[in-house]
């Protein structure tokens, strides 16, 4: 196996990525094998339906699997190495179907199909041995001697955000937002991908192509969160448990949420969220249910001794689930494109078996007595709905500043630069938050500028649209470039999807974001210095220089 895509992987003097038999996400080689050859059958059923779409034939179901296909591959989704090799029979399948219905399109046109890069042609083997021999013809070096870390670097870079994009999109789909230009992007880009493309402009600008094609899908996905649920609220959050039997919902998946609150409604049990799922609380048509009483725990990485504690079960939508522990490997279960061995999966949402084990297992029989709550929903809606406020308190000098500090959360070390950040900043600025970067400094008490908190919980990473709208409507109010706001971008990044908004956001030409803790490891520095050259995209140095150069003053 070789895999670079997040930001945990394995680094050394003399090389960056994983290549062991046990990636540091718990990934093994087999698995990651299996979603290369996966990825490469997607790029094959790909230059099939971008030529078919070309020449007027068009089935959008094609579109759906490219979708849940990439988005199974990402960090912390699915470990089942069974249900790869499912995957690649399936998607061999759709492939040939596809392949026919090009052919007839150009026969009936009276043109030629191809000729279509090699992985229109390949064929998966039927057993697992030699499916796993096929595995380096589709890794993500294939072609590094010949072409150079910084074109291989490149490419990675749009199959990672391209990865993001599809796990956005297929959020979206999932609250029946579809969209023919988003289908045929993600064609494209598998595409041209496949075609093994080697001059780094054409690269770049493709990458910038594929964050404006993000933008389009976080439209659609923000259309089917507050057209399914509301927009969102400022509402108080529980964070404090209650007494009663128990579910835990982590992941990302508001669909999956608010069909588990419809199944559960009278029933006497208490659902929770964790991690990214908080922002649920703050969706009118969610908060409804009584009996979504809180949130439970912080980010993804402390799920292990999270989930051991919680005295009912979890359900893992989405994305960041990590190796089940023996002492609730038992009860938790997976949905969507989730997946690890032994762990049991529902589909459909069809979730019986879930709901049985919150009624077997005893739930909370014992609550701290002091009740803790945090304040979240300060989506595009609320904050735009203030805006006079803020562009006034900006105008007479009471707020000086906007930070943007979020994205992804993680275990590696550096990352509480967020919070000393977010505590060394001025009173008189306001600090703007969305992803689980969040729960590194949701607690702190920063207070408010006079009626405006001085921390605003944006939402999930799903929510990035919100803070670009806002931003945009900032901009216009002050008549002025995206680039001259009193903003500063300071984000975390971990997997794909953070690839994904960091390629919108350059995409959109905001320039001299700061990235951390570290760098990507596919970035190589020949592609970072002309990141910075063209964006000023920049690591992150210390809190208290980076805090001062977006304030204008010396760090001394």
């Amino acid at each position: 196996m070789f895999c670079y895509q997040c930001e945990q992987t394995y680094r050394s003097d003399h090389a960056n990525g994983c290549a062991t038999s046990r990636g540091v996400c718990g990934k093994d080689a087999q698995t990651a094998d299996l979603q290369d050859l996966l990825i490469h059958e997607l790029k094959g059923i790909a230059c099939y339906a971008k030529r078919a779409r070309e020449l007027g034939s068009v089935d959008n179901t094609v579109g759906g699997f490219l979708l849940y296909g990439l988005f199974t591959t990402l960090t912390n989704v699915n470990f089942n190495a069974a249900r790869f090799t499912a995957l690649l029979q399936e998607a061999a399948t759709l492939r040939e179907r596809t392949q026919q219905r090009c052919t007839a399109a150009a026969q009936q046109q009276g043109v030629a199909v191809g000729p279509l890069a090699a992985p229109a042609h390949f064929v998966p083997a039927s057993e697992l041995g030699q499916l796993l021999q096929q595995a380096p013809q589709a890794a993500i070096t294939v072609g590094l001697q010949e072409v150079g870390e910084d074109v291989v670097g490149l490419r990675a870079l749009i199959l990672y955000g391209l990865k993001g994009v599809a796990a956005y999109a297929h959020h979206a789909r999932m609250l029946g937002q579809e969209s023919d230009e988003v289908y045929a992007g993600v064609e494209a880009t598998l595409a041209l991908l496949a075609a093994e493309p080697t001059d780094a402009d054409q690269l770049l600008e493709e990458a910038l192509a594929l964050g404006r094609l993000n933008l389009k899908v976080m439209e659609l996905l923000d259309a089917g969160n507050t057209g399914s649920f509301g927009a969102p609220q400022p509402t108080q959050v529980r964070l404090t448990p209650v007494i009663g039997k128990a579910i835990l919902v982590s992941g990302h998946d508001l669909a999956d949420l608010a069909a588990l609150l419809e199944q559960t409604a009278g029933m006497g049990i208490n659902i929770y969220t964790h991690g990214e799922m908080l922002p649920a609380h703050s969706y009118p048509e969610l908060h409804k249910y009584p009996h979504l009483v809180g949130n439970y725990g912080g980010a993804w990485q402390d799920q292990q001794q999270e989930f051991a504690a919680f005295p009912g079960p979890i359900l893992m939508t989405s994305n960041c689930i990590i190796e089940p522990q023996p002492r609730y490997r038992q009860r938790i279960f997976t949905t969507g494109p989730v997946g690890w061995p032994g762990v049991r999966h529902l589909e459909n949402h069809n979730f019986s078996p879930l709901i049985q084990a919150a009624q077997a297992l005893p739930g909370f029989t014992t609550v701290p007595e002091q009740e803790e709550q945090i304040t979240i929903g300060f989506g595009r809606s609320a904050v735009l709905g203030v805006a006079d406020s803020v562009i006034e308190a900006v105008k007479a000098g009471a707020i000086r500043h906007f930070f943007l500090v979020g994205g992804c959360d993680g275990a590696a070390p550096g990352r509480n630069y967020y919070t000393d950040f977010v505590r060394q900043t001025p009173q008189d600025t306001v600090v703007l938050t969305l992803g689980c970067n969040k729960y590194r400094f949701n607690r702190e008490p920063l207070g408010s500028i006079g009626e405006i908190p001085r921390l605003l919980d944006m939402g999930q990473c799903n929510d990035s649209y919100s803070a670009i709208k806002v931003a945009t409507a900032l901009a216009e109010a002050f008549e002025c470039d995206l680039n001259e706001l009193p903003l500063s971008l300071v984000v975390s990044w971990f997997e794909q999807k953070a690839a994904a908004v960091l390629l919108t956001l350059l995409a959109l030409g905001i320039r001299n974001i700061r990235l951390g803790p570290s760098l990507p490891a596919f970035i190589t520095p020949t592609v970072l210095e002309r990141l910075t050259a063209a964006f000023g995209l920049r690591p992150i140095t210390s809190a208290e220089a980076d805090l001062a150069a977006a304030l204008g003053r010396s760090a001394a």
